[in-house]
């Protein structure tokens, strides 16, 4: 995983070419004929998708973000210079109905709701680095430089196209892609079977995309790059959509049927797909509007949900393979959150308020939840309930508590002998040691290839078993009987270093999802800012000697406060 002048000619004729000449176009895709800066293996690029304003920011979005965000601080502590890039989609025909609906200009509307997301990016402590609007002057300059590109190359044409068309995806549907169902209201009608969403059937003349000559060049990217879209449910899926071979994509709509969205170049009467403007967002946000060098492109990771697969592992690619351009490194596709075991929905009365639940329980633990709980090949099922479970169990049963019990200053833990007990358990531990320190001196490469994976939810996992057996190994141990006797015994140091230690570990690698929280338990170890990197989590080698004696800090049992 963590692996421009605009011209103003006519957009396109109707006309053919033939399958031998665009094949001999498409050859060598990879090869981008405009340059991309170098990519160091120190860059790492991270996308969102960015967000549709046509409703209120709910916790699907809070997970797609947080995920995004945790990926991007993972790289961060692994030495990463990184880019994360957020934002709001905010054309199309869904948009030009909701402002109409609610009385207002479309710009309006959508600066309204983009807010909205910006502030939920606020609360729940992302680090993203670019917040897009489609609706910005840079993006409408990359979108017609890209659209001008695909012209170039002639993978743009004019035609009549006929398929059912549903409004809420802004996507066509083929008749095998759409059934006739019976709605809740009794009503007859057809659907779309991927997204369950209407569809009607709509014929117009717009132009297209010769997406169909891509598909041998996709199957053959993902065959020979098999981690390249993630879980493997979801890279199964692209593949049988590529196999029942592709048609072109209409990447227009006309200007009397959706007024709200980016001209065509060249004839202001159609405007360009909302899909296809909304993808090229993460060329903009890389200088694509300026420059033909970007700094960052392409995305290392891709965080997108499983209902936009094939926008982002079959149209995207295959846009950017007619631009020459390089391809996404790996798409990550998540699933969903249902409550109830049911999709989450206004009517049923079953949606969560991210900002009402990061005020309840604190935004640390709301994200420690949905990472942990969060479905990557299967949806996670929400519940307030569920939060409070994670949040007595893991943060206060497990972390918190083993933090205290070993900071107390009864039992004086001196963590300045810390670095030398570490270094002597390396070489010989006591036979009710060794369990632990294995598990220890094994935990942070486990956990790192998972979050490499994106399997966030199962790396935590780990560090929380950790954590119990160092719980389980103080009980055993007792040392506040320990510190009772005269003289103290040594072994009083070693026990507390194997909590202390555990912690310490832990922290490190919580620190992508609780940044907050695990930098204050770092704190109270007092670890110092530049001992909190990946390389870092390591057994012993914490509390290195340095020009100071380390001390403990205490109120370590106030991070995790008493839930109302």
């Amino acid at each position: 995983m963590f692996g421009a002048c605009l011209l103003n000619r006519p957009a396109v004729r109707a006309g053919r070419m033939c399958r031998r000449q665009l094949l001999a176009k498409t050859h060598g895709i990879g090869k981008a004929q405009f340059s991309t800066s170098i990519h160091p293996k120190t860059k790492f690029y991270v996308t969102q998708p960015i967000f549709y304003v046509n409703s209120e920011p709910h916790i699907g979005h809070f997970y797609t973000m947080v995920l995004s965000d945790t990926i991007k601080r993972f790289a961060d502590l692994c030495g990463k210079t990184t880019k994360l890039s957020s934002g709001t989609d905010e054309h199309g025909q869904k948009i030009q109905q909701a402002a109409d609906l609610a009385n207002e200009p479309p710009l309006d509307f959508c600066t309204r709701y983009s807010d909205k997301f910006r502030s939920l990016a606020v609360a729940a402590n992302t680090s993203a680095t670019d917040f897009i609007r489609t609706t910005s002057d840079d993006h409408h300059t990359a979108v017609r430089k890209f659209w001008q590109r695909l012209v170039d190359g002639g993978f743009i044409y004019k035609g009549e196209h006929s398929g059912w068309y549903a409004v809420s995806d802004e996507a066509y549907y083929t008749s095998t892609q759409v059934e006739e169902r019976v709605n809740d209201k009794g009503e007859s009608g057809m659907y779309a079977i991927e997204s369950g969403k209407r569809v009607e059937w709509v014929s117009e003349v717009n132009y297209k995309f010769r997406m169909s000559v891509f598909g041998e060049r996709l199957l053959k990217w993902i065959e020979e790059n098999p981690s390249v879209i993630y879980p493997a449910v979801r890279r199964n899926e692209v593949l049988g959509w590529l196999r029942m071979g592709l048609e072109d994509l209409s990447v227009s709509r006309p200007r009397n049927r959706q007024q709200w969205g980016i001209s065509v170049p060249g004839d202001s009467d159609h405007t360009i797909y909302v899909w296809v403007d909304a993808l090229i967002n993460y060329l903009t946000v890389d200088g694509f509007a300026q420059s033909d060098v970007l700094p960052f492109f392409p995305p290392n990771v891709q965080v997108v949900g499983k209902d936009i697969v094939r926008f982002h592992a079959v149209y995207w690619p295959a846009l950017l393979m007619a631009a020459n351009l390089p391809l996404p490194r790996r798409i990550l596709a998540h699933a969903h959150w249902t409550m109830g075991a049911q999709k989450m929905s206004k009517s049923i009365g079953n949606v969560a308020d991210p900002f009402v639940d990061i005020e309840r329980f604190g935004v640390d633990a709301l994200r420690y939840f949905i990472v942990r709980n969060g479905g990557i090949a299967d949806d996670g099922d929400y519940s307030n309930d569920e939060v409070i479970v994670r949040y007595k169990k893991d943060l206060v049963g497990q972390l918190a508590n083993l933090a205290a019990r070993c900071l107390s200053e009864r039992l004086g833990a001196d963590l300045n002998v810390f670095a030398r007990i570490g270094r002597e358990q390396l070489d010989h531990a006591e036979p009710g040691d060794i369990a632990l320190r294995d598990m220890l001196v094994a935990l942070p490469d486990r956990v790192h290839v998972l979050f490499e994976q994106g399997e966030f939810g199962r790396g935590l996992a780990l560090v929380f078993d950790a954590l119990a057996v160092a719980n389980k190994h103080v009980t055993e141990n007792e040392p506040w009987l320990m510190v009772k006797q005269t003289p103290v015994p040594e072994r009083l140091q070693v026990v507390l270093f194997y909590s202390l230690e555990a912690v310490r570990l832990a922290s490190i690698m919580l620190l992508p999802v609780m940044p907050i929280k695990a930098a204050h338990l770092l704190d109270h170890l007092d670890i110092t800012d530049n001992e909190r990197m990946w390389a870092d989590a390591r057994f012993g080698a914490g509390w290195q000697p340095l020009d100071r004696l380390c001390q403990s800090k205490p109120g370590v049992a106030q991070l995790f406060p008493k839930l109302e």
